[in-house]
C-alpha cells in the first residue's frame, strides 16, 4: 500500500510522481485488493467531497467530465451549462492580475496567506473590483483586500455530509447552535442566488434536499441516504439503497475498461536550482498544532503549543553560519524575503530547511516562488532555493504591502 501526501504533490513534477506510483501498484499487482492500492491523505476533511461534487472547473458532480455531461445535467437542473471549463484558483489569479476577472467570492480559504508568490498575489487581489470572502473568521485576505464580509459557520453548527479518502460518506451533525449572525454556507449561497432572481433553482430548504439532488444526479451515489447514512458511512459506488456500498474498488476493472495503460514519465528537473547564493533548499508544510494559514487554531490555546513559525536548519549549518537557536534570521530567495528565528533540528540533512506558513507575521509564502505543476497547476510549496542570514533586531518582514482597512 502506498500513502501519501501534498509533499508528493505541491511540486512542478508533482501529478507525475503520483503516476509514476500508479505505475509502480500496476507492474506489481497491488491494485484492487484489501491492503493495497495508492492512497492519498488529502489536506483537510472534505477535500474529496468538494471536488467530487464540482467544484474543480473541468468537472461536475460525481466528478464527471463537463463535455461528456453537460446534456444530462441541463435536463436535470433545466439550465445551460458552461460550454467551456472555468478557472482553478491559480488560473483565477492570473487572471485577475491581467484584469480579465472582475469579481472573486472567496469560501473557507485565505487567498492572500496561502497562495504561493505573495506579492502577484496581492497584486491579483488588489485589481478586482469585487472581493466577497466567506469564512469563520476575518481572515488576512478579508483584511487587506475585502470588501464585503460573509460569517459562516463551522462544521459543528450545521448538518451535512463530508466525504474522506476511501470514498466513505459520513453524516456531520450540528452540535451548537450558529455564532451571533453566522450561517451554513448553503443558506447564505441560498439567499444570495435568491437576490440575483435565481430562486427557482436555490429553494431548498435543508441539506437533506440538497444531497437528494446531488444523488439524482450522480448514479454512483444514488442509494446513500440520508436514512441510511445516519447508522454509519458507506462507500461509493452504491448505486441504490439496496447496496452495501463498495469496499474495494477495481477488483476486475478501472473507469477505463479492463486494463489500464503504464504512462511514460520524463525526467523534468525543478526550476528551482540551487547556486552559491542560494545554496539552501527551502520546504513549507505544516505542524501539528497549527493548521493551514493558522485562521482556526491560532485562536485557541493551540497557539501555547505553538506560538509561531520558526526555521528549521541542520545543527552543521547552523554551526558553519554562527548561529544559535532563536536567532532572528532572514531567509532570501529570488521572489522575496521574510525574518523568522531558527532552530535547529536533528531530522534534517544539511542544506535542506523547514518552516511552515501558519501565521501572517512572518508571510513565509512572500518566498515562494510561481512555479506549478503542469496538470493542476498546483503551487510547488517543496522546493524553493534560498539564502539564510543573521537578520537585525526588528520583527517584521522585508516590505509586505500596506494593508487596507478590514471592511465592516
Amino acid at each position: 500500500m502506498m500513502v501519501h501526501g501534498l509533499g508528493m504533490t505541491e511540486h512542478v513534477q508533482g501529478t507525475e510522481s503520483v503516476m509514476a506510483l500508479i505505475n509502480l501498484a500496476l507492474l506489481t499487482g497491488n491494485l484492487g485488493g484489501p491492503g493495497t492500492g495508492v492512497n492519498p491523505m488529502r489536506g483537510q476533511n472534505n477535500v474529496q467531497g468538494s471536488a467530487h461534487m464540482g467544484c474543480e472547473p473541468g468537472h461536475l458532480t460525481g466528478y464527471v467530465p463537463l463535455e461528456a455531461n453537460r446534456a444530462r445535467f441541463e435536463a436535470a437542473w433545466g439550465a445551460p451549462v458552461p460550454v467551456a471549463p472555468g478557472l482553478d484558483l491559480m488560473g483565477m489569479m492570473d487572471a485577475a492580475r491581467q484584469g480579465r476577472l472582475k469579481a472573486l467570492w472567496a469560501f473557507g480559504y485565505d487567498v492572500l496567506l496561502t497562495n504561493p508568490e505573495a506579492r502577484a498575489t496581492h497584486e491579483a487581489l488588489e485589481r478586482l473590483e469585487l472581493l466577497v470572502v466567506q469564512d469563520l473568521f476575518l481572515n488576512e485576505t478579508a483584511r487587506a483586500h475585502g470588501d464585503v464580509f460573509l460569517p459562516a459557520c463551522t462544521s459543528f453548527e450545521k448538518d451535512g455530509t463530508f466525504m474522506n479518502g476511501e470514498r466513505r460518506v459520513q453524516r456531520v451533525r450540528r452540535a451548537l447552535p450558529p455564532a451571533g449572525e453566522s450561517l451554513p454556507d448553503w443558506e447564505i449561497l441560498c439567499r444570495a442566488a435568491r437576490a440575483l432572481g435565481h430562486s427557482e433553482g436555490f429553494a431548498f430548504q435543508s441539506p437533506e434536499e440538497i444531497w437528494d439532488e446531488v444523488r439524482r444526479v450522480w448514479p454512483a451515489g444514488a442509494g446513500l441516504s440520508y436514512a441510511r447514512l445516519e447508522t454509519g458511512g458507506l462507500q461509493w459506488p452504491c448505486p441504490d439503497e439496496a447496496h452495501p456500498g463498495t469496499r474495494l474498488l477495481h477488483t476486475h476493472l478501472f473507469a477505463s475498461g479492463s486494463r489500464a495503460a503504464l504512462r511514460r514519465v520524463d525526467y523534468r528537473p525543478s526550476p528551482e536550482v540551487r547556486t552559491d547564493d542560494y545554496p539552501f533548499v527551502l520546504m513549507t508544510g505544516r505542524r501539528l498544532y497549527q493548521f493551514n494559514a493558522g485562521t482556526m487554531t491560532l485562536r485557541t490555546p493551540h497557539a501555547l503549543l505553538q506560538p509561531g513559525d520558526w526555521l528549521d536548519m541542520a545543527p552543521a549549518d547552523a554551526e558553519r553560519l554562527g548561529l544559535e537557536d532563536g536567532a532572528r534570521v532572514r531567509v532570501c530567495s529570488r521572489h522575496g524575503a521574510v525574518v523568522l528565528p531558527m532552530r535547529r533540528a536533528e531530522g534534517l540533512r544539511p542544506g535542506e530547511l523547514f518552516t511552515t506558513f501558519h501565521t501572517a507575521e512572518v508571510f513565509i509564502n512572500a518566498v515562494i516562488g510561481p512555479q506549478r505543476d503542469g496538470y493542476t497547476h498546483t503551487p510547488d510549496y517543496k522546493v524553493t532555493a534560498v539564502r539564510v542570514e543573521r537578520a537585525g533586531k526588528s520583527p517584521t518582514a522585508s516590505g509586505w504591502p500596506t494593508k487596507r482597512s478590514a471592511p465592516p
